[in-house]
C-alpha cells in the first residue's frame, strides 16, 4: 500500500484537492476518461460532506494490488436511505440525489458506510498498467508486380 493524499477539508480547500487528486491519480497510472471520471466522483464524494456534513471532512488516497482508492469521511448525521441506493438517476426536477449516482457511475466500485456518526465513502478505479515496449500499430504496404494496387494492414 503506498498513501498519495491525507489531508482534512472544508469547502475552501475542494479546489486545490481536486488538482491534488487528479496530480495523484494520473502518476499513479489513471488516464484519459478514467482519470476524468475518478477525479470527478472523488469531488462529488468532497463536496457532499461539505454541503451535507458540516462543512468538512477527511480525505485520504492511496495505491494497493493495482487499484486506486479514495476515502471520504465526515462527521455528519448519515445518508438517507433512499439516497444511499443510488443507482437510478434522480428525477429531473430533483435538487439533490445526482452525487450519489454518479460515484457509482463513474467508478470501478463504490461503497457507502453510512450512519448517525458520519459517512465513509470508498471509491475504488482500476489502475490499468503501463506496458513499456509493447507492440504499437504497424502499419505495411506491400506492392505486388501482379496486382496494380496497394495493399496496407
Amino acid at each position: 500500500m503506498r498513501t498519495l493524499l491525507t489531508q482534512p477539508f472544508t469547502l475552501d480547500d475542494v479546489p486545490e484537492l481536486r488538482r491534488s487528486v487528479a496530480r495523484c491519480a494520473e502518476h499513479s497510472g489513471l488516464s484519459g476518461s478514467r482519470l476524468a471520471d475518478f477525479v470527478l466522483a472523488v469531488h462529488e464524494s468532497v463536496v457532499n460532506a461539505v454541503e451535507h456534513a458540516g462543512g468538512h471532512g477527511h480525505l485520504r488516497l492511496w495505491t494497493v494490488d493495482g487499484f486506486i482508492r479514495a476515502e471520504t469521511t465526515d462527521r455528519g448525521t448519515g445518508i438517507p436511505d433512499r439516497y444511499v441506493d443510488g443507482h437510478r438517476l434522480p428525477a429531473d426536477f430533483s435538487a439533490t440525489g445526482r452525487g450519489i449516482f454518479l460515484i457509482r457511475e463513474l467508478c470501478d466500485a463504490a461503497d457507502f458506510r453510512t450512519g448517525p456518526r458520519g459517512t465513509t465513502v470508498l471509491l475504488t478505479m482500476r489502475l490499468r498498467p503501463r506496458v513499456r515496449g509493447a507492440m504499437e500499430r504497424i502499419r505495411i504496404t506491400v506492392s505486388d508486380r501482379s496486382w496494380s494496387g496497394r495493399s496496407s494492414a
